[in-house]
């Protein structure tokens, strides 16, 4: 008697997902274990970001080291882009869902750098630099990095600034545009090119020294 090698297909109700393997048994996967198996997915991304830079990773290569599947990969990522911008932001933490409202312009700018600066710390310096230079040659990577890494940083950044003109600090003519870019430039410098501390002291004085006096030039000259 040959034993068949079929998928027999069995679905379960939510929150377990079906997982059938092609010796005809299906195996209930728990929230817990799909988390597990995520987990390991954007590990192996990371490392192997490290190891052979963004160009060299394949999918292949992280579902060896995840011990996965590219199917499982596939699945939950549309692309490499997708998956390397979510192993990223996963190992930054999580971003502000909604900007800092303390009624003052200043404090609430030191809380969205002092996010800002919390998510870089501890991030793999080389892994950084080598997904920046990868941008530059691939524009489905830059389109995903912006949208999900730079994006939400301008919106928590335009919220601060329409704060401050609701409550009278600002005009209404000031274009918030170039903050984002003005602090990450810095911030990254002192990260990753320069090595100087990316303390509070360094906090204030991008806010006193830079915006607030960018800011209210703009709100003056308009």
């Amino acid at each position: 008697m040959r034993e068949r090698n079929d998928c027999v297909h069995f679905v379960f109700g939510v929150p377990y997902e079906t997982v059938s393997f092609r010796i005809g048994v299906t195996v209930l996967e728990t929230p817990r274990r799909s988390e597990l198996r995520e987990e390991a997915i954007l590990r192996a991304t990371l490392e192997l970001l490290a190891e052979v830079g963004y160009d060299q990773m394949t999918m292949d290569a992280v579902a060896a080291r995840a011990q996965s599947s590219k199917a499982t990969i596939y699945r939950k990522w549309p692309g490499k882009a997708e998956l390397v911008v979510t192993a990223v932001r996963r190992r930054a933490g999580n971003p502000a869902k909604s900007p800092p409202d303390t009624g003052n312009l200043r404090e609430d700018l030191l809380a969205v750098l002092r996010l800002m600066r919390n998510n870089l710390v501890g991030q793999d310096a080389a892994l950084i630099l080598g997904l920046m230079i990868a941008m530059h040659r691939d524009q489905g990577l830059a389109g995903t990095v912006r949208a999900q890494l730079i994006d939400d940083k301008r919106e928590v950044f335009g919220a601060v600034i329409a704060q401050a003109v609701g409550r009278g600090e600002l005009s209404a003519s000031v274009d918030d545009t170039m903050f984002v870019e003005i602090s990450s430039a810095m911030l990254f410098s002192r990260l990753f090119v320069t090595g100087e501390p990316l303390d509070d002291a360094f906090i204030r004085h991008l806010v006193d020294a830079v915006l607030l006096p960018l800011l209210d030039h703009q709100s003056s000259a308009r």
